[in-house]
């Protein structure tokens, strides 16, 4: 057969394993990865059900696991508590306690492994008898906006205080960036930096989390109207992602995120291309649980999986991303 006419032949750039390696213009590495991690009280380990391959961690293995991160090239962990159901409260004040589960996990983590960058959850969910990312107003009807920010930036102060390198509120109160900074500047925390949960979402994908946490909210709920929906953004509304996160970004926020990360790829790249701010991505414990399942079903290759949705979240603008993956995804990148 004769050979068509076509100069142009863009499969030369993929000829093989090594020009497509040199030609790549996306990459992801283990130190642009944070790993979330389950913290609990006591000594033993809890497998997470709905999260196969993850554990909620006592603090001494908390700190080991936090070491072989760092050795693996990780270097960034955000720490989630599992609070003892005896804890919470409906203004959820064991938050603010100076020696609570998180409190005490990040000073355990600083003093072994200093070089670990922590970033602090900011929110009442995992202390709230109710499971709301704040407290509720007199009605018990709605999440009462301002009576939570000033809880938050007492939260954000101790865990400041405890050594998080950042803090970072995942509760969508309107002004709550602006005021924690003022609170964290005004106790000369003035190093500790802030990354906004800015563009988070009111999404289905969030479900294992919350069984990992505890912090799946009330029946009741579903009589009294009182939902996330009034404070975390509409899966339908970009432009008002791009509101939120361009008025973090003015409220004085370090780094900006978006959550969930993979059905939201538009909106990672709207805001990276509206800030020069370092953007973060968050790949939910739903992202993370359905790919799992499919691959123990065998209807998936696991680690092809993984890297290309890794990739993908890269590819559309994050310059960091929160995934149950990160360690897995180290451990192959460096064999």
């Amino acid at each position: 057969m004769k050979n068509l006419n076509i100069p142009l032949r863009m499969r030369r750039l993929r000829a093989n394993v090594s020009v497509r390696a040199m030609l790549a213009e996306t990459r992801v590495v283990p130190a642009q990865l944070i790993q979330p991690l389950f913290v609990v009280e006591g000594d033993a380990r809890e497998p997470v059900e709905s999260m196969p391959g993850v554990e909620r961690l006592p603090i001494p293995e908390l700190v080991e696991k936090c070491r072989e991160l760092v050795a693996l090239g990780v270097f960034g962990v955000a720490l989630f508590p599992k609070t003892p159901e005896e804890k919470k409260s409906p203004d959820g004040r064991e938050a603010t306690n100076p020696d609570c589960l998180v409190c005490r996990a990040i000073r355990a983590i600083k003093a072994a492994v200093p070089e670990c960058v922590i970033f602090a959850d900011v929110a009442l969910d995992p202390y709230t008898t109710h499971g709301h990312d704040g407290v509720l107003d007199s009605a018990g009807t709605d999440v009462d906006n301002d009576a939570s920010v000033e809880i938050l930036c007492r939260m954000a102060l101790e865990n400041a205080r405890a050594g998080a390198d950042f803090v970072a509120p995942s509760d969508m109160m309107d002004g709550r960036v602006a005021a924690i900074r003022e609170t964290l500047d005004a106790a000369g925390l003035t190093r500790t930096g802030i990354l906004a949960y800015s563009a988070k979402f009111a999404s289905a994908y969030y479900g294992p989390f919350r069984d990992a946490v505890g912090s799946k909210t009330n029946a009741a709920d579903k009589v009294s109207g009182l939902t996330k929906k009034t404070y975390q953004l509409a899966p339908a509304n970009r432009r008002e992602a791009m509101r939120e996160a361009l008025a973090d970004e003015a409220e004085n926020a370090d780094m900006v995120m978006v959550k969930p990360a993979g059905p939201y790829l538009d909106v990672v790249r709207d805001v990276r291309e509206s800030t020069l701010l370092p953007v973060a991505a968050y790949q939910v414990s739903g992202e993370y649980s359905q790919i799992m399942a499919a691959a123990r079903l065998g209807w998936l290759d696991l680690r092809a999986c993984r890297d290309e949705s890794l990739l993908a979240i890269r590819r559309a603008g994050a310059d960091l991303i929160l995934t149950y993956f990160a360690e897995s995804y180290a451990r192959d990148f460096s064999a």
